[in-house]
């Protein structure tokens, strides 16, 4: 068991960061703007690349302020979208991520490990997690639900945005792009509006996914980003298929 003690804290991590990001998840599809989250996650990583270039590297609980500030930034271009640009809002969030990720590269373009700093930002690294980032995870996670529980309709007012924003960068600083998209959207999408399950149910999953993933990704010496997202996934098929067979058999999951 002491060989692998080290595993608890990127465990603990993820389990945190899909109780964290599927209830918000469930909102970013109700809202019909899948791309919104890719979109503030890219620019999230993107102020990661300014503070650690041009920028002092401030950080508040493990997360670059920068991170922050250009995450709330996108997010409050993503609002002014929704209201005036309605009719092609998925065209121009698709234009703001194209945008930060261009800006990324350009801004790692002269450093001989500039391909390195873009493949952690995309890709992360859950497995060398830190304190500082699960403890601010799990802080957001408990917001999260309590808003839900205490404030059902916070999900649909002003709030949601800064709020999701927030969530982003912690998480992007956790986890990376990918494993963030594929949080969010997977288990909401599959368990969620395929299944009409609750949250709870698309959280659970997510962490099965998850966990998954870690353990392959120690055993076989894999990236652990990329394999959160096909874990993920296949886990979210697993249980479709599941269902569909225990319905047809006329069983209940």
């Amino acid at each position: 068991m002491g060989a692998f003690e080290w595993l608890l804290l990127p465990v603990l991590g993820s389990a945190l960061l899909c109780l964290l990001l599927v209830p918000l998840g469930y909102q970013v599809i109700a809202r019909g703007v899948i791309f919104a989250d890719l979109a503030i996650a890219q620019w999230a990583a993107l102020g990661t690349l300014a503070g650690l270039y041009f920028m002092p590297h401030y950080t508040i609980a493990g997360a670059p302020v920068s991170s922050l500030l250009f995450a709330l930034l996108a997010a409050m271009t993503v609002h002014l979208i929704f209201r005036r640009l309605g009719e092609a809002k998925e065209a121009w969030i698709g234009l703001l991520y194209v945008v930060g990720a261009s800006l990324a590269i350009l801004l790692v373009s002269d450093d001989p490990h500039g391909a390195q700093a873009l493949q952690r930002a995309a890709a992360g690294d859950l497995l060398w997690a830190n304190w500082e980032l699960v403890m601010a995870t799990a802080i957001l996670a408990a917001l999260v639900w309590l808003l839900g529980w205490k404030l059902s309709g916070w999900l649909s007012s002003a709030a949601f945005m800064p709020v999701f924003a927030i969530a982003v960068t912690y998480s992007v600083s956790l986890a990376g792009i990918y494993v963030v998209f594929a949080t969010l959207i997977v288990t909401p999408l599959i368990v969620g509006s395929i299944l009409g399950k609750s949250p709870i149910a698309a959280a659970l999953c997510a962490i099965t996914g998850h966990l998954v993933a870690i353990v392959g990704s120690v055993m076989f010496d894999v990236p652990v980003g990329p394999a959160i997202v096909i874990a993920t996934l296949f886990t979210a098929l697993l249980w479709l298929g599941v269902r569909s067979l225990c319905s047809e058999n006329g069983h209940h999951l």
